[in-house]
């Protein structure tokens, strides 16, 4: 089984909302980065059952982040005030200060 690793900012995002169990297996497997054997024997399950949690989390993952976009969000804030910041540190040249602001501006309302 290939690792999305993208399920990992997602896990942050709403690891919570997913059962104990699936939450179990998904941070043991994405975070621990156990192998389905270590992660039946911590669980008492066989490996099949940890891949049914394991497919089940990340479906309901996925879904969380379809119709709620957190994660999405979080990335164009972060994007955004990168932007923002070299923006800023350009403003040292004086000529362009007014053209500089407006971009502030302009990015920080795409935020």
């Amino acid at each position: 089984m290939a690792k999305d690793l993208s399920l990992v900012i997602l896990l942050d995002f709403y690891g919570g909302l997913l059962t104990d169990k699936q939450a179990l297996a998904l941070d043991c497997y994405y975070n621990q980065d156990l192998s389905l054997s270590e992660i039946a024997d911590d669980m008492g399950i066989s490996r099949q059952g940890v891949m049914a949690f394991l497919r089940q989390g990340e479906k309901h993952l996925k879904s969380f982040e379809e119709k709620l976009g957190l994660a999405e969000r979080f990335h164009k804030m972060n994007n955004g005030l990168s932007d923002m910041k070299a923006v800023i540190d350009s403003l040292n040249d004086t000529d362009k200060k007014t053209e500089l602001l407006k971009l502030i501006s302009s990015i920080s309302n795409n935020i």
